[in-house]
């Protein structure tokens, strides 16, 4: 595998790809009448920042000691010498710049409001495990991950499509952020016991084993739930697609109060990434086949649908906030 392909974590990147999803599928418009060049943008710009925040993730933690040889997670490139911190410096400043590229594209066709979204962004990617307070380092991860993964990336991708808030892309987003934080946290769980010794007080850390066992197992109970609440309240039931991710959380959520410490969890990473995926695709089926609620059905705070205030208010889905893997 390609050096830099594998510091990109591939196994992340479902993190970034279900929001968008999600939320274009939660638009206010029938589904013929996407915007599918803002639907790729978006996506590019989730999937670059995504990359962005991994490789300087590896940066800082390789240059600050935080990953050592004692890790038993995947290789860090970096910290095993693969990359150098040069290279991963550059690395990280180019895919940031095509993340910034396509936003600024984005800018353009829905409203500058998005620049300070960008800015946000990039302020999130280096904030994350760089800096003298690296907040990842402090036990807000987890936070940052629901609030940029799931909330704003969700909310935000339905937002370039009809300029609006509304419910359904807020309650969407809510089991697309809660499975994109358990990624995180059995990331952090496995990562425990090297966490503490280099000083790094992540939520998993402050919670111990046990605790960040329980946490992870409620989020991916609650992420199933969440669609369940979805298609509560809109016309027909269609959103129930998202549970065709049930079958395949049972192994994950068993793992997950079972394997020990060390390389036994890398396999509920990897499969709770397939449970994200899945999810998120039945979820935005789903919306994409219910009827639509009407032009103001479902619109919270309609008086942010004139430009900027609405830009400003919904932060779209160019934020991206921690990297898992």
């Amino acid at each position: 595998m390609n050096r830099f392909v594998e510091a990109a974590r591939p196994r992340t990147l479902p993190a970034a790809v279900t929001p968008v999803i999600v939320g274009t599928a939660a638009a206010l418009r029938p589904i013929g009448d996407i915007h599918l060049d803002r639907a790729v943008l978006a996506l590019v710009v989730a999937l670059s920042l995504q990359v962005a925040v991994n490789y300087a993730n590896d940066l800082f933690d390789g240059i600050s000691g935080v990953d050592t040889a004692d890790r038993t997670g995947p290789r860090r490139a970096v910290a095993s010498g693969l990359v150098t911190p040069r290279e991963m410096k550059i690395a990280t400043a180019a895919a940031l710049g095509v993340a910034a590229a396509a936003g600024l594209v984005l800018a353009v066709l829905v409203g500058w409001e998005l620049l300070l979204v960008g800015a946000l962004a990039i302020l999130a990617t280096l904030g994350y495990s760089g800096g003298k307070r690296p907040y990842a380092s402090r036990g807000f991860g987890e936070v940052s991950v629901f609030v940029f993964f799931g909330v704003v990336a969700t909310v935000g991708s339905a937002y370039v499509q009809d300029g609006v808030l509304h419910a359904v892309a807020l309650l969407a987003s809510f089991p697309v952020g809660f499975l994109a934080v358990s990624l995180l946290v059995i990331n952090n769980l496995r990562d425990i016991p090297t966490d503490a010794v280099a000083g790094k007080r992540t939520l998993a850390v402050r919670l111990g084993e046990a605790g960040t066992r329980r946490l992870y197992q409620g989020l991916v109970v609650a992420s199933l739930v969440g669609v369940v609440v979805v298609a509560a309240v809109v016309p027909g039931w269609w959103p129930l697609l998202g549970l065709l991710a049930a079958p395949l959380a049972l192994s994950p959520l068993w793992l997950a109060a079972t394997a020990p410490l060390g390389r036994e969890l890398i396999p509920v990473l990897e499969a709770t990434g397939r449970v994200q995926l899945l999810l998120g695709i039945g979820l935005a089926v789903g919306l994409a086949l219910t009827p639509l609620l009407g032009p103001d059905g479902g619109v919270l705070l309609g008086w942010l649908a004139a430009p900027p205030a609405a830009g400003l208010a919904s932060l779209s889905v160019v934020v991206s906030a921690g990297p898992v893997g």
